[in-house]
């Protein structure tokens, strides 16, 4: 995915993906590239209705299952019932903060870089890395 953010740049990184640009399509996708902030589903619909009051959650939840089926974002399952996607779809870590529930990148890359690597004869086809932990910001600032 390019790092270009303008809406025409994304526009056509959606067209090279075989995706056709629709306004809510590079909505969501400006929106994920712009927050690092690992989101859900629902936290992607809350803050693009203020914005876009007719988005639905089942374009949310379409747009990101195509996005998703193209590689253009990855999902993430740190817990068990919580989904949440990310733009960069480079290997790296992730660190979920089990104060602020704040999941954040880190330079720690998974230790199957290529997904197409046999191990002892079986075919790894995804490899992620979770860490869980007290981020610096709530150690810095405990709840009390």
């Amino acid at each position: 995915m390019s790092e270009e953010l303008s809406i025409d740049g994304l526009s056509e990184d959606l067209k090279k993906k075989g995706i056709h640009p629709s306004y809510h399509r590079l909505k969501i996708l400006e929106y994920l590239m712009q927050n690092k902030t690992h989101p859900t589903a629902d936290m992607i619909y809350k803050e693009l209705s203020k914005e876009i009051p007719p988005l639905s959650k089942t374009t949310v939840y379409n747009s990101l299952k195509l996005f998703l089926k193209r590689g253009i974002i990855q999902e993430l399952t740190i817990e068990e019932k919580e989904v949440r996607y990310d733009a960069d779809t480079r290997p790296h870590a992730h660190f979920k903060c089990t104060e602020c529930g704040n999941v954040i990148d880190m330079a720690i890359e998974p230790p199957t870089l290529n997904p197409e690597r046999v191990v002892e004869g079986h075919k790894v086809t995804e490899c992620h890395l979770y860490l869980k932990g007290v981020c610096k910001n709530c150690l810095k600032n405990p709840k009390k």
